[in-house]
This record gives structure tokens, C-alpha cells and sequence, in this order.
């Protein structure tokens, strides 16, 4: 899977909603384990509070997952269930599974004295996609994924909303899960410049940021 934006200007129309919902800060920030002194810093969960926003993102998800399905060389192997990550992407995945009507799992965030901690109703040999709305590092999707693959289940594809192109895709490469997103940190940004609704300067330092992780990454 190429990082080429999808198809049509959905990642445009994700850009913004984000910026116009105040998703989208500027500032310095450390963004959970991996990612410190970040200067810009967006915040997905805003969307539960725009239902109809958070359903065109749904809609959006299954136009450019039916989409890469549809290709000669299939991008997405077909699927039995959407695996959401908890909690950002647990509420994607559900908007997602009311919109292209597939059964919803998830990992408990915790043990307890049941038989399994994946919620739902699944069996094994199915195959899961997992969806989260953002992705950094990578962990969470891969460890999502493991215990996916623990019950019984195939996991070869990912798709996120936002990728902070932080190394996360080259991650779960490496765990054989092919990474599809929407929106990337480079076009929102490009984005947010090209139409004045950030300044030069915050861009110079969001752009430096971006080019120094992925270097960062790429060595």
C-alpha cells in the first residue's frame, strides 16, 4: 500500500472538520510514550461530539476500504468483524460497523475471571480488521492485534483515520498488517498553510518536527 492520499478529497474534507471542530492545536506536547515536544497535536475524540461528522467519517471509511477491496490487486483482504481499539478507536470502529452493517469486537482493556478478553461474538479462523482513530508508534494496534491473533483470528489489515507518520505504518509492516489512513500529518499540515489557517511559522516548526521524526524513524 502506497502512502497516496484515497481517492476523491475525503482526507481534504477530514482536514477540515478536524481544524473546524478545534481538533487541531498548536503548542508543545508530549503525546503519550512516544512522541514529546510536539508542537502540534490533534485530537480525534472531538468527533463523538459531531455525530454527523463522526458518520461521515464512518462513511468515508467504508467508501476507500470497498474501494481498495475493488482493486485488481486487492489493498484490503476481505473481512469478518472490525476490531476497535479502545477508546478513541473503539468509537470509530462502531460508527464503521453501524455503517457497513459487520459485527463489532474489541480487547478489554483489562483481565478479569472471564474465558477471553475480546468482547463480542467471533470464532476462530475469522478474519478481523482493526481501526483506530489515530496511529503513532504502532503499539497499540500491534498489541490489539496479538490478542486477536491469541483467540484464533486473522489480522493482516489496519485503518486509521490520522497517521502521525511517526513509524507506526513501518511497525506493523513488520508484524505483516498492512496500514491504510485517511488523513496523514504531512497533508494536514500542507493543508492548514496552503488555506491561511495556520501561520508560517507554526508550520516551519510542525514540518521541521515532521521531517525530524521521520528521520528519526527512517534510521
Amino acid at each position: 500500500m502506497s502512502d497516496s492520499p484515497p481517492s476523491g478529497q475525503s482526507n481534504l474534507w477530514l482536514a477540515d472538520t478536524l481544524w473546524r471542530l478545534g481538533a487541531v492545536q498548536f503548542g508543545d506536547f508530549t503525546l503519550g510514550r512516544t512522541t514529546v515536544n510536539s508542537p502540534i497535536y490533534v485530537n480525534l475524540r472531538l468527533l463523538i461530539a459531531h455525530p454527523t461528522a463522526l458518520a461521515k467519517s464512518a462513511q468515508i471509511l467504508h467508501q476507500e476500504i470497498a474501494a481498495l477491496q475493488s482493486m485488481r490487486n486487492p489493498q484490503i483482504d476481505p473481512f469478518d468483524l472490525v476490531c476497535g481499539v479502545p477508546f478513541g478507536g473503539l468509537l470509530v470502529a462502531e460508527a464503521f460497523s453501524l455503517t457497513a452493517k459487520v459485527p463489532l469486537v474489541y480487547v478489554h482493556p483489562r483481565k478479569d475471571d472471564l474465558d477471553t478478553d475480546v468482547e463480542g461474538i467471533y470464532h476462530p479462523s475469522q478474519t478481523a480488521i482493526i481501526m483506530d482513530d489515530l496511529i503513532t508508534g504502532g503499539g497499540s494496534i500491534a498489541t490489539t492485534a496479538i490478542r486477536l491473533r491469541d483467540e484464533g483470528l486473522f489480522v493482516r489489515d489496519a485503518v486509521v483515520l490520522f497517521d502521525r507518520q511517526s513509524g507506526g505504518r513501518q511497525i506493523l509492516e513488520k508484524d505483516g498488517i498492512r496500514l491504510v489512513s485517511v488523513l496523514t500529518f504531512e497533508v494536514l499540515l500542507t493543508y492548514l498553510h496552503s488555506t491561511g489557517k495556520i501561520s508560517a511559522d507554526w508550520y516551519r516548526k510542525s514540518m521541521s518536527f515532521f521531517e525530524e521524526t521521520r528521520h528519526l524513524d527512517a534510521g
